[in-house]
Order: C-alpha cells, then sequence, then structure tokens
C-alpha cells in the first residue's frame, strides 16, 4: 500500500521536514534531552505556530481536520527526527479523549490552549499490576460533595513532569477489573494531593509515579458519562498505537539509511563492508521488513480515519508485526555498525532505545499477538 498524499498533506510533510532539517537535527536533539526542562518550548511552539497541533482535530473544534492521516505524516517525520516534544502526549492522547468523549464545554475550554501550544497534556492510566489492560483499574473516586475525591497510584506516566493538567482513569463503582465503573478526571498537575516522582526514561524522554492521595477534582472534572471511560480510554489507544506505528516506521528509515551509508564507507579487508554478500542480504531483510510495516501502518491509519469496523483488531496486529519488525531492523543495523553502534556519539542506539520504549507502550508485540488471536 502507498497512500497518495493531496496536495494539502504533501505541504505539511515538506513543511515539517524543513524545519526539522533547519532546527532539529542530532546534536540539536541532544543538547534537548540533556537540559534541565528535557524538552524545547521553543520547538514547542514552532509546531504550533504551523499549525502541528491542530492538525488532526476536527473543523468542528477548530481543528484543521486532518484527523488520522495528519497525525500519521507528523509522527513519521518526529520518528525520523527522534523529537521528543509531547505530540503523542497531549494532542494525540488527551487532545483526542477530550475531543471524543468531552462535553461541548470541555472542548471549549480546553482544546484551543492545546492547539495553540499553552498547555501540555498527559495520559495517566498505567498502574503498577495493570500490565496492559485498560480495565485493571485500582485508583478510585469516591463521591464527595460538588465533585470526587481521588487515591490511588499511577505507574510510567509518560510526559508527566511536563504536563499543566492529567487524565487519570479511576474506579467509581465495581471490582478491580470490571470494564464497567472505569471514569476519567482532568486533575490539575499542581492540586494537593497530586505528587510526582520523575525520572528519565530510557529514550530521553521524561516520565514520573504519580500518587494521589485524596484528591478532589470538581464534577465538571469527570470527562465522559461516568463508569463508561473505558470504551473511550480503547479508542484512544487504537488511535496511539496507530500514531506509534507511524514513529516506529519513520525511525526504521533513518536506520536503514544510516547502515546503508556506513556500509558504503567503512571498509574491512580493503573493501567497503557492503560489497560482502551477507551484509547485502542482511541490509535487503531489513528493506523488506520496512516496506512490510510501513504498508500496514498506512493500512491501520487509514482503517481508522475512516471509522471501519475491525480496527481495533488491525491495531494489535499492527502494532505486533511492526513491533518485530523495529526491533529486528535495530538489532541489525546496531551489528551491522559494529560496537559503535550503541555508543552515544552515534544516532543508531538512540533509535533503538526509542523503537524498543515504542514496543512496550500501550502493549508490546506477544500482549497484542494474544489480543489478536482472540478477536479472530
Amino acid at each position: 500500500m502507498d497512500i497518495q498524499l493531496t496536495e494539502e498533506q504533501e505541504l505539511l510533510r515538506s513543511s515539517l521536514q524543513r524545519l526539522l532539517r533547519d532546527q532539529y537535527d542530532f546534536e540539536a536533539r541532544r543538547k534537548i534531552v540533556a537540559s534541565e526542562e528535557g524538552w524545547s518550548r521553543t520547538h514547542w511552539n514552532s509546531f504550533a505556530e504551523m499549525g502541528l497541533l491542530a492538525a488532526p482535530f476536527s473543523e468542528a473544534v477548530g481543528g484543521l481536520g486532518g484527523g488520522a492521516v495528519a497525525t500519521m505524516i507528523v509522527m513519521q517525520e518526529f520518528g525520523r527526527n527522534l523529537v521528543v516534544e509531547p505530540f503523542l502526549e497531549t494532542v494525540v492522547l488527551a487532545g483526542g479523549l477530550i475531543e471524543d468523549a468531552g462535553s461541548e464545554a470541555q472542548r471549549e475550554d480546553y482544546l484551543p490552549p492545546i492547539m495553540a501550544g499553552e498547555s501540555i497534556w498527559a495520559l495517566a492510566w498505567t498502574e503498577g499490576h495493570s500490565r496492559y489492560d485498560l480495565n485493571n483499574v485500582g485508583t478510585t473516586a469516591k463521591n464527595a460533595e460538588g465533585g470526587y475525591v481521588l487515591n490511588g497510584a499511577k505507574a510510567a506516566v509518560i510526559g508527566a513532569p511536563w504536563a499543566d493538567k492529567l487524565i487519570v482513569s479511576a474506579r467509581t463503582s465495581g471490582h478491580q477489573r470490571d470494564r464497567e465503573g472505569i471514569s476519567l478526571f482532568v486533575v490539575d498537575r499542581q492540586s494537593a494531593g497530586v505528587h510526582l516522582q520523575s525520572f528519565q526514561t530510557i529514550d530521553g524522554r521524561r516520565a514520573a509515579e504519580i500518587l494521589l492521595k485524596d484528591v478532589h477534582v470538581l464534577a465538571s472534572a469527570l470527562l465522559g458519562e461516568r463508569g463508561k471511560g473505558l470504551a473511550a480510554l480503547e479508542a484512544c489507544r487504537d488511535r496511539a498505537i496507530a500514531a506509534l506505528c507511524a514513529e516506529a516506521t519513520g525511525a526504521m528509515t533513518e536506520l536503514n539509511a544510516a547502515t546503508l551509508e556506513y556500509t558504503k564507507t567503512r571498509k574491512q579487508f580493503g573493501v567497503p563492508l557492503g560489497t560482502f554478500q551477507v551484509l547485502q542480504h542482511r541490509m535487503v531483510d531489513m528493506f523488506i521488513a520496512l516496506e512490510e510495516a510501513t504498508s500496514l501502518m498506512q493500512h491501520l491509519n487509514l482503517t481508522l480515519a475512516a471509522n471501519e469496523p475491525n480496527g481495533s483488531k488491525l491495531a494489535s496486529g499492527a502494532k505486533s508485526k511492526i513491533g518485530n519488525a523495529a526491533k529486528f531492523v535495530g538489532e541489525q543495523a546496531i551489528q551491522l555498525h559494529g560496537g559503535m553502534g550503541m555508543s552515544d556519539e552515534l544516532n543508531v542506539g538512540h533509535y533503538f532505545k526509542r523503537i524498543s520504549s515504542i514496543n512496550i507502550q500501550f502493549g508490546d508485540p506477544t500482549y497484542h499477538l494474544m489480543r489478536y488471536a482472540r478477536a479472530s
């Protein structure tokens, strides 16, 4: 499959490529990751000025109407350049949930600041015991005068140290693994009772363990219908998987290009590595893995954009297939670069670390293979 982009979509891609080429090369990215904040507000504002943060949202809420295909274009280019800014966390996850499940008042309050680059969000759904199951929720939300009181803990919340607001999944009724009774709440990160223990992830991003202790929120903080948040989370997961798959193929593209260039210039026994037939076979396998992954990724994004049935099943199939393909390409790239492949000075190891992180977000390949089999 090869998507034929419209003129507007091609313009989005070329403009983003030019911006990242000029301002977000590998050395600039290393400085951003090493900074105290770990991300660049200057680049985030540039993304907003370009319209990237508004691109996926529908025109009805003030967006540019690009949908899943716009997200795919942005994430693929971000994957090629190892962009660390929280586009996935703020726009795809939180923004998608607000547009999908929020009331009209919530959309009007929350989405414009997101699209303008003025508000950073994170989704807090994972818990230490939950593995990848969205319905395994131990955090509770009890009725209180004028709203709710939240208690519990969330694990490895990507982007939380940067966030102004969190979307927290909590149980308003039922038992820990019930599908019913899960609700979503908007929580200000500076609220009393919200405690963060921040850390840096292996791919250079920032995350946090979050403890919620008697956190009071107003009734208006409830996002969507009480006790019906799981369906919104599952739809959010499918969108996230499509975006992560696009990012993975972008990273794979750069790994293939870097490996090809290296084998053309690095000499062994007086000749370039690329002249050895066995290494040529490896690079052909890497190329085939990328082409298959790209085709599947595009198919998934088009399916979600068209709201076709079985999109969730396809998302699991893509997460498993593309995850294994990306791991293969990363491993081959490192091996063909030799020991320097994992050195901090070379970008190959950084791409592999990002691929490894993508593989465990919202479910690893084995988890989604089993989920795909159960859906068959």
